[in-house]
């Protein structure tokens, strides 16, 4: 790795250091009348249970031609930018009300850092998605972080209404680095399927993520 490439990884973690958050935005799914349930401060916990059974913290309500709906946290960390004007009033669809700052863990740091230097194939439709038989058998073979996917190769099987369609892979040659989502279950559309890394990266993004596994507090 070149001292240029190790300047780069000092810079990176250095600027997570500095601000380990990632902030998310709460807005209405539709239109009604909102009760906030949260002050601006307040911390709050997420969704949490292997099948999300444990609901967060209540953020609001919204009442719409009497039927009221209730929102829970979907992430945990501290409500910000909280538009305590909008209590009580009628509001339309995707009207933001508060923001949620939440640290970043170890694992949500890496898959950011992951984010920006792969190649991130995402699910072309909602359907389940399986590893093309020839990929699959690399992987099995190789590893994740040493398979070759090349250009006109099978990659993955979408299968969606019974129907099973090959998907072939259109990129630069690069090396299968992570799997996002499992078998025989529904990836919607635009959601990551697969991270592929430029064969000359993987040294570089290999150190880096080392380095954030190791530093991150």
């Amino acid at each position: 790795m070149t001292s240029k490439q190790q300047m780069k990884i000092e810079d990176i973690i250095a600027e997570y250091k500095r601000n380990p958050y990632q902030v998310f935005t709460i807005s209405t799914p539709h239109t009604g009348i909102v009760s906030l349930k949260v002050t601006k401060g307040q911390k709050v916990q997420g969704t949490t249970g292997k099948w999300l059974e444990r609901k967060g913290t209540l953020l609001y309500t919204l009442v719409r031609q009497g039927n009221e709906k209730r929102f829970y946290a979907p992430i945990d960390g501290e409500i910000t930018d909280l538009d305590e004007s909008l209590d009580g009033q009628f509001v339309e669809a995707k009207t933001p009300l508060m923001s949620i700052k939440h640290k970043l863990s170890k694992e949500e740091a890496i898959n950011k850092v992951l984010e920006k230097f792969l190649e991130i194939y995402n699910a072309p439709e909602t359907a389940k998605y399986y590893l093309a038989p020839e990929l699959y058998q690399k992987i099995e073979q190789k590893g994740l972080k040493k398979a070759l996917i090349n250009p006109g190769e099978e990659l993955l099987i979408m299968s969606r209404m019974k129907r099973d369609v090959v998907l072939n892979y259109e990129g630069r040659p690069g090396i299968i680095y992570v799997i996002y989502f499992k078998p025989n279950t529904t990836v919607n559309q635009g959601d990551p399927l697969l991270g592929i890394c430029p064969p000359e990266q993987l040294e570089f993004i290999s150190h880096l993520v080392k380095r954030i596994y190791l530093e991150w507090e």
